[in-house]
């Protein structure tokens, strides 16, 4: 057994959970537990502990020295997430953070007295896992990403990326609550524009492939990438599909560039995890989650790949580099 002073944050990967923990199964915690529980994989899910850590860092929590965190991912197959919340709440976590819509909902049907810090991609009043984002009540609090106000926003910047481009195609799961309403704004803009657009499913990775060979016989130009679990999950997938057959993406999330997509436009996740460590410190420290509005972001950043732009033999307008937060290489 290793000695508890001496925990650290590390991953351990297996299956379809990792542990950030050295705490033996069963063992009164030495210190808070905080339990992370994550719809995508430890890849991805490290990256949000990262922030979230210097979330609570800037609340007096360090993780390995005042406070533990314990991950459970469920690796794209959120039917796992009831059963990955209930072994959190069972090892006694002092708090819940929640990646993802439904990892929210299931942390919130393990418990009603643990607090639970969510960040996701949907209006969570509409979807009823808070009652007001003022006054959210109960046990559950944290950041809606709103990605559902941006596809009107991504379609316009597809146009301006791709002036010419006389199909607009959008990549999105039909059984994601974060990305139904993003489709209707997508939708709305494109009528409004007068844009064609083609709507392509994809629940499962086994679906990207012919995804795009519709997309391709669709005579698409370029690519919207909803923002969903699932298809940030398989981002790697989706980035060699489209160098592939070198259609330009706009996707939803900056990491999602970093790994080598073209662009994307929307609110900073690492900025939105680091909230949510600073509500978990807060929590720790005595106040109730119904007392912590659920933030919204009023950022929202730009990122290019220059690096991806230049693979696809695609020339970005000045006016977007003029504009981009952040420019790759």
């Amino acid at each position: 057994m290793l000695d508890l002073s001496r925990r650290q944050f590390i991953t351990l990967l297996g299956g379809a959970a990792a542990t950030w923990a050295l705490a033996a199964r069963g063992q009164q915690p030495a210190m808070p537990l905080i339990g992370f529980l994550s719809s995508v994989s430890a890849s991805v899910t490290s990256k949000r502990i990262s922030s979230f850590g210097q979330g609570l860092s800037d609340t007096g929590y360090t993780v390995g020295r005042d406070v533990t965190v314990e991950a459970r991912m469920a690796e794209g197959q959120d039917d796992r997430l009831p059963a990955l919340a209930a072994d959190l709440v069972n090892g006694r976590v002092r708090l819940i953070a929640a990646s993802g819509p439904v990892a929210a909902f299931a942390a919130k049907r393990a418990t009603t007295s643990i607090p639970i810090v969510f960040v996701a991609a949907f209006d969570p009043v509409q979807a009823g896992l808070v009652a007001t984002l003022n006054q959210p009540e109960g046990n559950v609090t944290g950041v809606t990403l709103i990605g559902a106000k941006l596809g009107g926003q991504r379609v316009e910047l597809a146009r301006e990326l791709v002036p010419n481009g006389g199909v607009i195609a959008v990549i999105t799961n039909p059984n994601s609550t974060d990305a139904s309403e993003e489709l209707r704004d997508v939708q709305n803009a494109a009528r409004a524009a007068g844009q064609e657009l083609v709507v392509v499913a994809a629940t499962s990775d086994r679906d990207l492939g012919a995804a795009f060979a519709v997309i391709v016989q669709g005579h698409a130009q370029v690519l919207l990438i909803s923002m969903d679990p699932f298809l940030i999950q398989s981002t790697s997938q989706i980035i060699a599909l489209a160098a592939q057959h070198r259609i330009p993406a706009v996707y939803a999330t900056s990491e999602s560039v970093a790994a080598g997509g073209l662009i994307s436009y929307g609110p900073s996740i690492s900025n939105a995890w680091r909230h949510a460590g600073v509500y978990a410190g807060t929590i720790l420290k005595g106040t109730r989650a119904a007392e912590l509005p659920v933030v919204q972001p009023t950022e929202f950043e730009l990122v290019l790949n220059l690096k991806t732009a230049k693979a696809l033999g695609l020339e970005v307008p000045p006016t977007l580099l003029a504009r981009a937060d952040e420019v790759i290489e």
